[in-house]
């Protein structure tokens, strides 16, 4: 699922890796390609640590994991981190998800009665990036599915995923609602649809991008 992420990461891209499963696409871009990675606790040029390389412990991305950095990386602090996210200078950020509604809706920081440190920077990641991936399971542990016609969640934003992207599917979100776009490798669109919880349409699928 996330090599099939990073297949859409294009050179050029300012991009935001949420915590969760997003952070994990790092590892899937491809080497050289040049693109800047921004983490909200205030870094620009994060790349992975490399194989075999003992992690700098006071080098972190958002969500604790350890990163490295690349040649003319910035740091700065969370004023200037977030300055730059609500001047839109994100072209691309990644978030997993609770729930997400099939006209773009997503639902990520808190189900009700239970302990949450807060939202977090989701929000303004959402609201202000110039595209929004969703990066989930298709179902949650309890086998409901995460995409649904409505969310009853708790709402991050509304309206701003462009695309989804589960261990089973992508899913581009249109104005007339979900249009299949890439399917995993052994799963039919009779399964999709039975583990969706919302109507999609299916365009024209292309093998080569099975996942």
């Amino acid at each position: 699922m996330l090599r099939r992420v990073a297949a859409d990461i294009v050179p050029g891209m300012t991009i935001n890796l949420g915590i969760g499963l997003p952070t994990g696409v790092i590892q899937y871009i491809a080497p050289g390609t040049c693109v800047c990675l921004h983490s909200e606790n205030g870094i620009v040029g994060v790349a992975p640590t490399p194989p075999g390389d003992t992690p700098d412990p006071n080098l972190v991305d958002a969500g604790g994991a350890h990163v490295s950095r690349l040649q003319g990386a910035a740091f700065f602090d969370s004023a200037v981190s977030f300055a730059i996210v609500r001047s839109g200078r994100i072209d691309l950020t990644l978030l997993g998800a609770l729930e997400v509604s099939g006209h773009g809706d997503l639902a990520n920081w808190k189900i009700p009665v239970k302990f949450t440190p807060g939202m977090g920077g989701a929000i303004e990641l959402a609201q202000k990036s110039r595209r929004v991936g969703v990066v989930t399971s298709h179902v949650d542990r309890h086998g409901n599915p995460k995409i649904v016609s409505e969310c009853t969640l708790p709402l991050t934003t509304r309206g701003r995923v462009s695309r989804i992207y589960t261990d089973m599917a992508v899913f581009d979100v249109t104005p007339a609602g979900l249009s299949l776009i890439d399917i995993a490798d052994g799963v039919s669109v009779r399964e999709l649809r039975s583990v969706t919880g919302a109507e999609f349409v299916v365009s024209a699928l292309n093998p080569t991008t099975f996942f």
